[in-house]
């Protein structure tokens, strides 16, 4: 004999499978959310510790490094990167004056960033309608190419500009500018100051002259494209411009 359920009253049975049903995918969004997080946070611990220990030891191949390499394991088999690292001390002053008046003027004195520089290449996207400008800093870019893509979004510019916190928080001025040096890419394959000294001038990144100091300097945005096209008119227009600036570049100590 079955027993009528007073009114009002819905068999506990009942509930529970409507409640958990109810329930069920905010549940596993909260579930999907927490698990994220919690990704997003060691990520961001591992970028921490491993900038750390960079404070102590030199970095090995960086995020730019492994994406050519495996493209080159695909279209020019049996060729390998040209990277040699060199310590600061051993690579010319020109070419570290070169970069800063190229690159990043106010090298030695801002936190990693430039406020002003963000905010103007964010007026020139929005006028281009897509990403283009950067406004990126020598330690920016560094943190870009140690740790992420070439991909160009707002999201990869955010993890950008947080890595370069955490570079600035570890790391001193000549240090950032030495592991730079050493890990730019500067053509096909080529990375580094010492690297890219011998393929374009069969020298050491110690002897480098002011002009080749130049010309490699305005060879950073495009380093690719300038690898083919060498005999740019704009490479040596531009070059002519950074040696002159040169003199004016201050040095970390």
């Amino acid at each position: 004999m079955t027993t009528a359920p007073l009114p009002g009253r819905t068999p506990s049975g009942t509930a529970r499978t409507k409640r958990g049903a109810r329930l069920g995918p905010a549940r596993w969004i909260m579930y999907g959310v927490l698990v994220l997080g919690i990704a997003a946070l060691a990520t961001q611990i591992y970028f921490f510790a491993q900038i750390g220990i960079w404070t102590i030891v030199n970095p090995g191949p960086t995020a730019f490094m492994r994406s050519d390499a495996w493209t080159l394991a695909k279209t020019h088999p049996g060729v390998a990167l040209q990277r040699t690292w060199v310590p600061y001390d051993q690579i010319s002053r020109n070419l570290k004056r070169a970069i800063i008046a190229s690159e990043d003027a106010n090298f030695v004195n801002n936190n990693g960033y430039e406020t002003d520089a963000i905010l103007q290449a964010w007026e020139k996207n929005k006028a281009c309608g897509r990403i283009v400008w950067g406004g990126s800093t020598i330690s920016q870019q560094l943190a870009r190419n140690l740790f992420l893509s070439r991909e160009k979004s707002y999201i990869r510019k955010a993890q950008e500009l947080v890595i370069t916190c955490m570079l600035e928080f570890w790391i001193d001025k000549r240090r950032i500018l030495e592991i730079y040096l050493n890990s730019v890419e500067w053509g096909n394959g080529v990375y580094g100051a010492e690297a890219a000294a011998r393929y374009y001038y069969n020298t050491s990144a110690a002897k480098l002259t002011p002009w080749q100091s130049a010309r490699l300097a305005v060879m950073l945005p495009r380093p690719k494209y300038f690898d083919d096209h060498r005999n740019s008119l704009y490479l040596s227009q531009r070059g002519g411009v950074i040696a002159r600036r040169m003199g004016a570049a201050e040095l970390p100590q």
